[in-house]
């Protein structure tokens, strides 16, 4: 069964939110084409991945020094109840992305980069060798697609004089990379000047707002109306 996991990290959770607005219309084509048994979803604003704290990262530290374990082992490394807990929100929340074909995710930029609700869940996700089987070294999200909606309230594209102040997309590029996702599997959808419509003084910029806006529109339509998987067997 193809699967879609759909996260939003927006902390504007009212309709006004651009990533919001996309990420539905997103799931809804997906949905649409695939049905609603693969589909999940997770706000990260309604419900936040807590920071890690030390009992988490004594945890990976232990496995790190002897070599890490698969994730079905890692419990028996635990050694205090504290570290448990830690593992117990911490594996469900990998199991969920690595069971999906294709994870959307809603990318707001906050302060030249991503949301702290967004960090969070990466941090938590990215446990010591949650994506390389420590056995084959096989990369379990290599076959995962992600589609990231990337919003912004100014412009930084190429050739805008605040393109080297995006640390937004290049940074989800070299996360997902890093973990194992293919390039051919990584799609971002750009949606910039989402406050024109909101600010005065830039009133002037709200018909280049709504072209891209459109074309960001455009694009989340047809990427949710691909078909079929792209998994594809783990390389090392």
């Amino acid at each position: 069964m193809t699967s879609l996991l759909h996260l939003d990290s927006s902390a504007n959770r009212s309709s006004e939110s651009v990533s919001r607005q996309l990420t539905a219309l997103f799931a809804q084509n997906w949905r649409a084409l695939h049905g609603s048994a693969g589909y999940r979803y997770r706000d990260l604003a309604a419900d936040p991945v807590p920071p890690l704290d030390t009992a988490y990262c004594t945890l990976g530290r232990r496995l790190e020094r002897n070599g890490l374990a698969p994730m079905a082992r890692v419990a028996d490394w635990i050694r205090s109840p504290a570290e448990e807990r830690e593992w117990a929100l911490t594996r469900s929340l990998i199991t969920e992305l690595l069971a999906a074909d294709t994870v959307l995710i809603g990318a707001p930029m906050y302060n030249y980069s991503v949301s702290a609700l967004l960090k969070a869940w990466i941090d938590r996700v990215t446990f010591p060798g949650a994506f390389t089987d420590p056995d084959t070294g096989d990369r379990p999200l290599s076959g995962t697609r992600v589609v990231v909606i990337a919003t912004r309230g100014g412009a930084y594209g190429s050739g805008t004089p605040q393109e080297a102040c995006d640390f937004q997309t290049p940074y989800l590029r070299a996360y997902f990379r890093k973990q194992g996702v293919a390039e051919e599997n990584l799609s971002f959808v750009r949606a910039e000047m989402t406050v024109a419509g909101l600010v005065p003084y830039l009133a002037h910029q709200r018909p280049l707002a709504a072209d891209s806006l459109a074309s960001a529109r455009a694009e989340v339509i047809a990427l949710g109306k691909e078909p079929g998987s792209r998994r594809r067997a783990c390389t090392a």
